[in-house]
């Protein structure tokens, strides 16, 4: 497949991006933000030395650390872990980051948690409660990893895709949207947090407007798309 080459950062202006949890959809956005000229810091639960093929494969602006080194590290934090593994993420070095939650529910393999169960809270919501101290925006769940690989586009390209994100803190907004916009799509703001639930699993911008996970490829989907989509949601 042949890679578009996206918005490059110079060295002042470099975003440094911790990851904890690097799997499909975490190595998928590093991936991308390595291709746009950020740095990024690798972890997962097992620990470094098993992502030093993956940080040798992405090159010299990778490297792979603890979950708590990454969190130190990290201009912006993306947490790509079960829900069930909220408990154990590292809150003290996430005080103060924006954090992007990728993270979708899924009893099958969380267990139940009544907070989401009873729709009190969202998933992010929950995993404020965690990190109370950062920044939380909630991004990139509701995308299949290989197709956000293959739509990323420059600015300005007829075919940009567009994703939701959704977040109280507005500074935290604008850092990823500026994020999320380097490294090939544009952005639909779908409100606070509490408002989350409009992109989670099963709701009509999950997944169905970039095509059925058969097709790798993907298709470009347009704001009105993902505003429509987020609109028919329900709870």
């Amino acid at each position: 497949m042949t890679r578009v080459r996206l918005f490059r950062r110079d060295a002042e202006n470099m975003t440094t991006v911790g990851f904890i949890g690097s799997g499909y959809i975490g190595s998928t956005i590093a991936r991308l933000a390595i291709e746009a000229g950020h740095q990024v810091v690798l972890s997962n639960s097992r620990g470094p030395e098993t992502l030093a093929d993956t940080a040798a494969e992405l090159g010299p602006r990778a490297s792979a650390a603890t979950s708590g080194e990454a969190a130190a590290a990290g201009d912006i934090v993306v947490v790509t872990v079960p829900v069930k593994a909220f408990p154990g993420l590292p809150a003290a070095p996430l005080a103060g980051k924006t954090v992007i939650d990728t993270c979708n529910y899924g009893p099958e393999r969380d267990g139940r948690i009544p907070e989401l169960d009873s729709k009190s809270l969202t998933s992010s919501e929950l995993l404020l409660g965690y990190i109370p101290d950062a920044m939380v925006v909630k991004a990139f769940n509701n995308i299949f990893f290989k197709h956000l690989l293959s739509l990323a586009r420059p600015a300005g390209a007829a075919d940009r895709s567009y994703l939701p994100i959704a977040g109280d803190s507005a500074p935290a907004k604008e850092a990823v949207t500026e994020f999320i916009e380097s490294i090939g799509y544009s952005v639909v703001d779908a409100g606070p947090l509490a408002d989350g639930w409009r992109q989670a699993t099963g709701t009509p911008v999950w997944g169905t407007p970039y095509g059925p996970a058969s097709d790798e490829k993907g298709r470009p989907v347009g704001e009105d798309a993902i505003r429509a989509a987020l609109a028919a949601a329900t709870r």
